[in-house]
C-alpha cells in the first residue's frame, strides 16, 4: 500500500514565492514600491481611521511602512503588529523599527491562520496584502475571529487590470511578441478582489457586515527622473524586476527579451513628461465590520 502524499499547507506556493528570489527583489526595490503605492495606502488609512489606544494588525506588512504609520496613530497606549510570510521583508521591517525607536511587533506567519487569541484587535488593516490567500473565505473568517466585537477591517486592493496602466501598459507593448494568459480575478494575485461583487461574497461568507467598497484613483508614477530618458530608465528597471513582464519573459531567451525591452521603452518614452512618467492606477478601499 502506497503512503499517501500529504496535502501542501495553505498558501504554500505564496510562502515559497515571497521567500525566494521574488522576495529578495522586492526587498531591493522596496523603497521604490513604497513611494509609488503610498497614496493608495493613505486612502485606505483614512478609511480605517486608527485611533489612539487601539490594537491594530497590519496584514501583509512587508517592510513595515504602513505598520509604522499605524503605530504612530494608535500611540503608546495602543499596539501595532505586522504579519507577513516574507522573512526578507520582515528583516528589513525590524531593522527600521529599531532605527525609528518604535515599539512594533513583526511576526513571520501566514495571516490566513493568524496565531492570535480571539478578540485581540480593534482594527485589521492592509495595503495590498490580502489578495494572495488560497482560500479567501476561510482566511477572512479566521482573521475576523481576531477582532473584538464590532471591530473593523480596512484594506486597499487593485481594481480591474484595464484601470491599472502600471500593469497593462508594458504587457500591451509586447502583445505582438508574446501571448499572455488572461487574468483570473478569482485566483491569488494582485487582482483577486477587483470584482466588487466577489469581494462582497467573500467577506459576507467570512462573517463580515456593513461591507463598503469605495473607488479611489490617482496617478501611478512608473518612472521619475530629470529627463524623459531617465524616467524611462527608472521605469524599465522596475518593469523587468517585479511584476507581470518579469514573470512572462522568464526563460524565453535573450533575443525575445531584447525585443521586449525595445518595445516597452518606446511605449514609456511616449508617456514621459515634465512631471514624470505617469500612468493610471485605481483601487478599491474596502471596509467592513465583524458581524
Amino acid at each position: 500500500m502506497e503512503t499517501p502524499i500529504p496535502d501542501a499547507p495553505p498558501n504554500a506556493e505564496q510562502i515559497e514565492y515571497w521567500n525566494g528570489a521574488v522576495g529578495l527583489r522586492w526587498l531591493t526595490y522596496n523603497d521604490w514600491l513604497d513611494e509609488r503605492t503610498a497614496a493608495y495606502g493613505r486612502a485606505a488609512f483614512a478609511a480605517a481611521a486608527p485611533r489612539p489606544g487601539e490594537a491594530v494588525l497590519d496584514i501583509g506588512c512587508g517592510a513595515g511602512a504602513t505598520t509604522f504609520e499605524l503605530a504612530r496613530a494608535v500611540g503608546r497606549d495602543g499596539s501595532a503588529t505586522g504579519i507577513d510570510i516574507s522573512a526578507p521583508l520582515l528583516g528589513r521591517a525590524r531593522e527600521r523599527a529599531a532605527a525609528l525607536g518604535l515599539a512594533v511587533e513583526f511576526l513571520e506567519a501566514d495571516a490566513s491562520r493568524p496565531p492570535f487569541a480571539p478578540q485581540r484587535f480593534d482594527l485589521l488593516f492592509s495595503r495590498f496584502g490580502v489578495m494572495f490567500f488560497d482560500d479567501p473565505v476561510a482566511a477572512f473568517a479566521e482573521l475576523r475571529k481576531t477582532l473584538k466585537p464590532g471591530g473593523r477591517i480596512a484594506f486597499a486592493c487593485w481594481q480591474e487590470p484595464q484601470l491599472n496602466d502600471w500593469y497593462e501598459l508594458p504587457l500591451a507593448a509586447i502583445a505582438h511578441l508574446v501571448e499572455r494568459a488572461p487574468v483570473d480575478t478569482r485566483q491569488p494575485g494582485p487582482f483577486a478582489f477587483s470584482d466588487p461583487g466577489y469581494t462582497r461574497e467573500v467577506l459576507t461568507a467570512a462573517g463580515f457586515a456593513q461591507i463598503e467598497l469605495a473607488p479611489f484613483a490617482t496617478p501611478f508614477y512608473l518612472g521619475r527622473g530629470a529627463t524623459r530618458e531617465a524616467m524611462a530608465d527608472d521605469a524599465m528597471e522596475q518593469v523587468f524586476r517585479v511584476g507581470p513582464v518579469a514573470r512572462l519573459l522568464e526563460g524565453r531567451g535573450e533575443e525575445l527579451n531584447a525585443a521586449a525591452r525595445d518595445a516597452i521603452r518606446v511605449a514609456l518614452l511616449q508617456l514621459a513628461d515634465d512631471d514624470g512618467l505617469e500612468v493610471g492606477g485605481a483601487i478599491w478601499v474596502v471596509t467592513a465590520r465583524a458581524g
